[in-house]
């Protein structure tokens, strides 16, 4: 009997290749080739689903031990796409290849991928240990090597001397690590998770994301991991893929794809805006704020002449206070409204043209005064002006 080598690998260092604005940076061409997505199509039939098509013709590269981010909305596609490279979702058109072999037509159980859901999906009868053990019955190993391979995945997450536990006396955070182990027990090609963290709290599954990104990285796991939450995205991630209506609109670096998005569509779902009207002049655009520099792929996207909008992201603009009217680009503007969020004051002032934004101010503002704000020039970005603008 053949027995898969179970041992954890270790990741080289993703380097980024050139590639268009759209896609964003693809692997590295010297690392061995891993999950190729090709033209994939996930079209639902059916009552109320009637020519309902969730994925459009998505192309998307994984090279063998990193860690790719499917982002969006709800309603995306994210999950659709993610479900179709596991084989759980019939293909309409399209490929998926892992090292280079068609499996697109192979069944789940046969295509050497784990996943992870967000409910995690344990046996409920079964102990902590029976759960993390449960698919290295058919590796081939020796009951001293499944009992030794489940000791170690127990530790890399958390939970040693855990293995006799019921998973019923588990908490939420300790069930998912389990569920965590227990996708990583067979050593598969490629990890699929899809919301592993969405059921959880924000306070434990802001910990347990960088708990993920770090087991992720030690044990060389190749994986996609599907997601709504931005944080989450750009933490665990190598590269982020932003889907929008079925396609993927950006796939860069996490701190690339924030400093430039490609259009008003990727900002807006980042957390961009308002956007205000302004006027491109070389590598800066010019608002009623002040000007701010086109970054990174904005600077190849927005190479052809046409007019262009900076959003405002979060902390964008700043409430000035104690110094009295700098002049320059400083704006004086009603605040329409105040409240405190997360250790900070946020007040709502509305700019000239009746566009509503957020600032930052250092202390309670009060509802109908004036102040003045500034913009931070790094805190916004130009993209090209959509169809509304």
């Amino acid at each position: 009997m053949v027995t898969r080598d179970l041992r954890f690998r270790t990741a080289p260092a993703a380097a980024a290749a050139p590639s268009s604005p759209a896609a964003g940076p693809q692997p590295d061409p010297g690392r061995r080739p891993g999950l190729a997505v090709r033209g994939l199509v996930v079209r639902y039939e059916g009552p109320g689903k009637a020519g309902t098509t969730a994925v459009a013709g998505v192309d998307l590269d994984v090279a063998v031990g990193e860690v790719v981010a499917l982002l969006g909305p709800s309603g995306s596609g994210k999950s659709s796409l993610l479900r179709a490279v596991a084989g759980l979702e019939p293909v309409a058109a399209g490929t998926v290849t892992w090292d280079g072999r068609d499996v697109t037509g192979v069944p789940v159980h046969r295509r050497g991928f784990g996943l992870m859901f967000q409910d995690g999906q344990l046996f409920p009868h079964r102990s902590v240990a029976g759960n993390v053990g449960y698919g290295l019955a058919a590796a081939g190993l020796t009951r001293a090597a499944r009992d030794a391979r489940v000791a170690e995945l127990l530790e890399l997450v958390g939970l040693a001397g855990y293995g006799p536990r019921a998973v019923t006396t588990l908490s939420g955070g300790q069930a998912q690590r389990v569920a965590l182990a227990r996708s990583l027990a067979p050593a598969p090609q490629l990890l699929l998770l899809d919301e592993p963290l969405s059921a959880l709290d924000r306070g434990l599954r802001e910990r347990l994301t960088g708990e993920l990104h770090d087991i992720l990285r030690r044990t060389g796991t190749t994986a996609l991991y599907v997601t709504h939450d931005h944080d989450e995205a750009f933490t665990v991630a190598d590269r982020v893929a932003v889907m929008i209506d079925g396609r993927l609109a950006q796939v860069d670096e996490p701190g690339r794809l924030w400093r430039a998005p490609v259009d008003r569509a990727v900002a807006a779902f980042l957390g961009y805006g308002p956007f205000l009207p302004a006027e491109r002049r070389g590598d800066v655009a010019s608002t009623v704020l002040g000007e701010v520099p086109v970054r990174g792929t904005g600077r190849a996207v927005l190479s052809e002449p046409g007019d262009v909008v900076v959003g405002l992201g979060p902390g964008a603009l700043q409430v000035v206070t104690g110094e009295g009217w700098a002049g320059g680009h400083d704006l004086q503007v009603p605040v329409a409204a105040s409240r405190f969020v997360r250790g900070r004051t946020e007040v709502d002032v509305e700019l000239p043209g009746g566009l509503l934004a957020s600032a930052v101010a250092a202390g309670a503002v009060e509802v109908g005064s004036l102040v003045q704000v500034r913009l931070d020039p790094d805190g916004a970005v130009v993209v090209p002006a959509g169809p509304t603008d």
